[in-house]
């Protein structure tokens, strides 16, 4: 609402630096300020709240050193995220890019999935929350809206790579070599040299026509993409500050291209796709790492607050459909490593145990107990040791996937 309004100051009535405001790097730093002040200052009202409604958590027996002290924390917290987040964006990005709204449409569908499965825990006394059939179809139904935009609407385009100079064709009286915007499902391969590849060729055998049917294999890809990474921010949401944190990291690496990936200038020195219009990413980016800064300021070890799924399902959905927009989501395996170490440990144990018990008559397990993390505590590493490290290791994945850029 205030880039409208700054640019009516700006444009109509000539407003001296009224201007600064068409600036995506401006109002990154201004949404970036105002997620951590709204998210720590308004953060200890909302988790108030939360304690005054008795919105506690039911922590499980586990038996896991410092556990029963959980006991009672209030969960939701979440809606912090959530709030700190959306404020900065409303006011200061351009509310009909198509981008900006869809990433809004993200965090209120994800953040109502995960309210509802923590409200059916909390108060309805259902440990097991929402169905996990449920979940999924959420999911699902977000894949299906997210992948369909992105393949149909006409602003989401890509711009061919040239590097011949502009010049104009007397004979044919036209301009040529200049670049031009298209539809595409382009994506980017990192560590590849000509690092670019289109999921239609995936059904290229179907005939000339391919191209037309391209959605038929780009919207289950979307939605796989984001119930796989959602999930995995969920699973990773089992210590304090380790989701929180290890997820900043991410986003903000996810932030470096949105803003090479949305500027013209910057992907053609680094010879990446331009993507128009997704520069404007990164506003709701800066105002994302802020609300998550500001929410580990109470979720760090000991945690006043717990974000719950409200937090978790949001976090994980905001990061694939980034991802999937700025044609990086190849890189998730490597930027995300923790959430998908997280999942395949998960999937790993449940796995082994069911084969073990059905060959042998007795489950085994892998690893001490899954998800990776609880392995770690029961192997005798403190909950800030254990977050410590995975942050670290968080920090050396954006850094190498930063240098994907240049790296092929």
């Amino acid at each position: 609402m205030l880039y409208y309004l700054f640019e009516y100051l700006d444009k109509t009535l000539d407003v001296p630096g009224t201007g600064v405001f068409q600036y995506i790097t401006f109002r990154s730093a201004l949404a970036i300020i105002l997620s951590l002040m709204i998210s720590t200052i308004y953060g200890k009202k909302i988790i108030n709240f939360l304690r005054n409604q008795q919105v506690g958590e039911t922590v499980r027996e586990l038996g896991l050193e410092g556990q029963t002290q959980k006991a009672g924390t209030p969960t939701m917290g979440g809606l912090i995220i959530i709030i700190a987040t959306l404020i900065p964006v409303v006011l200061l990005t351009k509310l009909n890019n198509i981008y900006i709204i869809l990433l809004i449409v993200t965090t209120l569908w994800m953040g109502t999935i995960g309210f509802i499965d923590d409200y059916i825990k909390i108060f309805k006394k259902d440990k097991q929350g929402l169905k996990g059939i449920f979940k999924v179809i959420g999911q699902v139904g977000l894949g299906l809206i997210v992948g369909s935009v992105l393949y149909f609407h006409p602003s989401v385009t890509i711009r061919e790579k040239s590097s011949t100079p502009i010049t104009f064709n007397q004979k044919e009286n036209v301009i040529s070599s200049v670049p031009v915007e298209y539809k595409s499902t382009a994506t980017t391969i990192p560590f590849v040299k000509n690092n670019e590849f289109d999921y239609a060729e995936l059904i290229a055998w179907t005939g000339d026509n391919y191209h037309n049917w391209a959605w038929l294999i780009f919207i289950p890809i979307v939605i796989f993409i984001i119930t796989a990474v959602s999930n995995g921010a969920n699973l990773t949401d089992g210590i304090d500050g380790l989701a929180a944190g290890t997820s900043a990291i991410s986003v903000l690496a996810l932030g470096i291209f949105t803003f090479v990936s949305g500027n013209i200038i910057f992907s053609s020195y680094l010879n990446i796709m331009y993507i128009p219009n997704s520069g404007e990413m990164t506003v709701f980016i800066a105002s994302f790492v802020g609300a998550l800064i500001g929410f580990l300021w109470y979720n760090s070890y000991p945690a006043s607050v717990f974000m719950g799924d409200t937090g978790s399902l949001t976090i994980g959905g905001i990061i694939a459909v980034l991802a999937i927009s700025v044609r990086k989501e190849m890189l998730l395996p490597v930027l995300c490593a923790i959430f998908f170490a997280e999942s395949a440990s998960v999937i790993i144990q449940v796995t082994y145990f069911k084969y073990t018990k059905k060959r042998f008559g007795e489950g085994r397990r892998i690893f001490l107990m899954s998800p990776l993390h609880h392995h770690y505590q029961k192997k005798g590493y403190h909950e800030s040791k254990i977050v410590t490290r995975f942050w670290i290791v968080t920090i050396l994945l954006a850094i190498v996937s930063i240098v994907t850029l240049k790296l092929r």
